[in-house]
């Protein structure tokens, strides 16, 4: 009777298993938005001779110039203030959840049909013969196997799923970014987020706020 080996596959399918309620109850974690930015290119020209240079002013035009001499400016986004005060990501981050819960309880059912079927091999394992024995063990060998390959599709559905909720939110927000920048004259609009590249910035340059309010404004027209 191979016990000893029976225990060892149970004890690597409950492993699996942890790895994969571990996943499935995922800690949500803010995703991060591609900034948004545009810049205005300002040009010079000198006279590399030391002579005076030609006059510029008509092929320039007073717009040129208004426009290299407009102030920079620039704001930012908290990523994680924004995104998890978004109405359509707390509604996607819902639904993911009720759809990992049922992915949950078939990662359950897989382990439990499983150990119900190894305890009963090692309760008739006595009175069983030798080829009784091989054949039942082929056959949990066979079952741990499916259970295993069950898990991994779990896990791959469960990623895929996850990725394309965050996708469709994040494709929505920096849309939204986009044109908030544009219609208030931002050329820069940059996001702040734990562990991030900005290590300080003034307050007033924050419109976490106004964007947020605008893309839940958004979201409720919808």
């Amino acid at each position: 009777m191979k016990t000893n080996s029976l225990l060892l596959a149970i004890n690597a399918v409950l492993v699996v298993a942890v790895a994969v309620l571990f996943y499935l109850h995922f800690a949500q974690k803010p995703a991060s938005v591609p900034a948004v930015a545009k810049t205005a290119a300002i040009t010079t020209a000198a006279d590399s001779a030391g002579t005076a240079p030609e006059d510029t002013t008509d092929a320039a035009g007073p717009a040129s110039v208004a426009a290299a001499l407009e102030p920079v400016k620039i704001g930012y986004v908290e990523s994680s203030k924004l995104l998890d005060g978004y109405k359509g990501m707390q509604v996607a981050r819902r639904n993911f959840e009720a759809k990992a819960k049922g992915w949950e309880q078939q990662n359950k059912t897989l382990i439990t049909n499983f150990q119900s079927a190894v305890q009963k091999y090692q309760t008739q394992a006595a009175s069983l013969t030798p080829e009784q024995r091989a054949a039942t063990e082929q056959q949990l060998q066979q079952q741990e196997q499916k259970v295993g390959q069950e898990q991994q599709k779990l896990q791959r559905q469960a990623a895929e799923e996850e990725a394309k909720m965050s996708q469709q939110v994040l494709t929505r927000v920096n849309k939204l970014i986009e044109q908030y920048g544009k219609e208030n004259g931002y050329q820069f609009i940059l996001i702040a987020q734990p562990g991030g590249s900005i290590a300080y910035s003034r307050k007033d340059l924050d419109v976490t706020a106004p964007v947020l309010k605008r893309l839940n404004t958004e979201y409720g027209k919808k």
